[in-house]
């Protein structure tokens, strides 16, 4: 079946593709009231969609908005949060697009002009330069800023740090993923880490990072020293390495070493002994995100005294700890 053309919709309406173009993209002031319902029937009942390319010429912007998206693992969370934001936006008549961050700002200058975005939406703060490049090009950005009144991954970090203690744990340290590419909230949740250190009666020994394979997971369990230490993981995976890591040198766990993950994966639960980890309320931060996607982009309206959405941490608490 052939997509229905805006000829087709002025053809049942009765009036020419330019009455069409310009109803339908919101410049039909000079028509009547009786003619726009006529062009609006006639595209609900030929399911008619206007063209992304047309209406962003028309227009100036698109109706898309560009999520950018670290070179992270993508788990289960993510998908929760733009499949939430992707169902929200459609109802409002903007599509989101999914678009690997890269550090290049010829890369990005290059999507935002071809596409025209009408906002730009990262998980992770905008740097200076990517801020000035996006107000240059007239294109509204958005980060957690904007979406969220604290922290998340600080937060998750002095949790994680809260929790060992709260077991006994005196000696702590904090496990990175080696490769910075998929560690992009890395710092934050070091940084809460650390802090929360700071204010309990334990010690930091040190911070390590690894990759998920044998080799690098028995590396830094060798960097961390003698038994007797409890490790903040970045996420999941990095504390399932750890694990390996500790069964393959006889460590017992958690008396040996005590380990907590971060995205409370379905792997966690299968591990041996079964993982600490926490979870996040996903469906609160894509709410954070929608309605400051919405609020920013004029389409609604948020009063003074309203809080921007908290997203919630909640600790499972299991045998690694």
């Amino acid at each position: 079946m052939m997509a229905t053309t805006s000829a087709d919709v002025a053809r049942r309406a009765g009036v020419s593709r330019g009455a069409v173009s310009q109803i339908l993209n919101g410049r039909g002031e000079r028509f009547t009231e009786a003619t726009r319902e006529k062009v609006h029937e006639a595209a609900r009942a030929l399911q008619y969609q206007p063209s992304i390319a047309g209406r962003a010429l028309a227009r100036g912007s698109s109706d898309v908005v560009i999520a950018l998206i670290p070179n992270t693992t993508f788990g289960g969370n993510l998908q929760d949060v733009f499949e939430a934001l992707t169902d929200e936006l459609a109802k409002r008549g903007l599509t989101l697009v999914l678009r690997l961050a890269t550090p290049s700002m010829e890369t990005l200058d290059r999507v935002v002009t071809g596409m025209q975005p009408r906002a730009v939406l990262s998980l992770t703060p905008f740097s200076t330069q990517e801020r000035e490049l996006l107000a240059h090009r007239d294109i509204m950005a958005i980060d957690p800023s904007t979406t969220a009144r604290s922290d998340l991954n600080h937060e998750i970090g002095a949790l994680q740090a809260q929790h060992l203690a709260e077991r006994g744990h005196r000696r702590l340290a904090y496990a990175h993923l080696r490769d910075a590419r998929q560690d992009p909230f890395g710092r934050g949740r070091e940084q809460g880490f650390r802090e929360a250190c700071a204010a309990l009666p334990v010690e930091l020994i040190g911070v390590v990072g690894l990759d998920v394979d044998p080799v690098a997971a028995r590396a830094a369990l060798e960097e961390l020293g003698q038994p007797g230490i409890g490790v903040a993981c970045y996420n999941d995976d990095v504390a399932t390495a750890l694990l390996y890591a500790a069964a393959a040198a006889g460590w017992r766990v958690p008396e040996d070493l005590a380990v907590i993950g971060m995205d409370h994966t379905p792997l966690s639960a299968v591990t041996t002994p079964p993982l600490t980890t926490i979870d996040y309320d996903t469906a609160s931060s894509a709410q954070a995100a929608i309605d400051s996607i919405l609020v920013q982009l004029g389409i609604t309206e948020r009063d003074a005294t309203d809080d921007v959405p908290e997203v919630g941490l909640r600790l499972i608490a299991r045998a690694t700890t």
